[in-house]
């Protein structure tokens, strides 16, 4: 991080934001001084996000939203002030499960939130971005979406379409001064999905995601990083 940038002021937009590697990316921002929203399904576990960012100090609003409604993000991107930080946390997983054992209702619905999700979101508040003249859009992936995962191709599927669309769309907007970086971490130790023969003390928490974050958003503005592979440092 540059602690000679502030962000201090500006509107970050986190969807899955309620719970795991969202609200701690939501908590960073938070405390750095970012104005936050959070967006995600469960109205009870954002509004205890939200409260626990404010009782910390910092700016937050919980804003119920599925980025699988196109409807949905585009009604939250009206609601919200123009935002100079949009991070695409929202995801679900789908491990244990040999392709051909899954079924095109487990594909739409991992597609539909992981890939379908972040152009939704993009669309919503990606104008706002170019019309200021910057900011930033941090997709969070996964090294799912760059080695092979037996057990759970659709959602690897998933994330290397998600990085493709990272890479793609950041030659787009770098002639906006927009950067659009992606983050893809090893195992997290949150509830998302199951580690099993995993050491929970060895894999990496959500903290380590939202550090990686806080370093994106306080670049110079001469620097562009595209992206982050984050790795325990000690294989789990």
């Amino acid at each position: 991080m540059n602690p000679a940038l502030s962000i201090s002021g500006q509107i970050a937009v986190i969807t899955g934001g309620s719970r795991g590697i969202g609200a701690a990316i939501a908590a960073k921002l938070a405390a750095m001084g970012a104005q936050t929203y959070i967006l995600g399904r469960d109205r009870a576990a954002l509004a205890a996000a939200a409260e626990r960012i404010t009782r910390a100090g910092g700016s937050c609003r919980a804003m119920a939203c599925d980025v699988e409604s196109e409807a949905e993000v585009q009604l939250v991107a009206r609601q919200v002030p123009p935002a100079g930080i949009l991070v695409n946390c929202a995801g679900v997983g789908l491990s244990g499960r040999p392709l051909l054992e899954c079924t095109s209702a487990d594909w739409d619905r991992v597609f539909n939130t992981n890939l379908r999700g972040v152009f939704y979101a993009v669309r919503a508040f990606a104008p706002a971005m170019v019309e200021t003249g910057g900011g930033h859009i941090i997709n969070i992936s996964s090294l799912a979406g760059k080695n092979p995962l037996p057990g759970g191709a659709i959602y690897a599927a998933s994330k290397w379409g998600l990085n493709g669309l990272s890479y793609s769309l950041a030659e787009e907007m770098r002639r906006h001064n927009v950067r659009v970086s992606v983050i893809c971490p090893g195992s997290v130790d949150t509830g998302f999905s199951a580690h099993e023969g995993k050491d929970p003390r060895r894999m990496l928490v959500p903290e380590d995601v939202a550090h990686a974050v806080a370093m994106l958003v306080t670049q110079r503005q001469q620097a562009f990083v595209s992206e982050v592979l984050i790795r325990p440092t000690q294989k789990p």
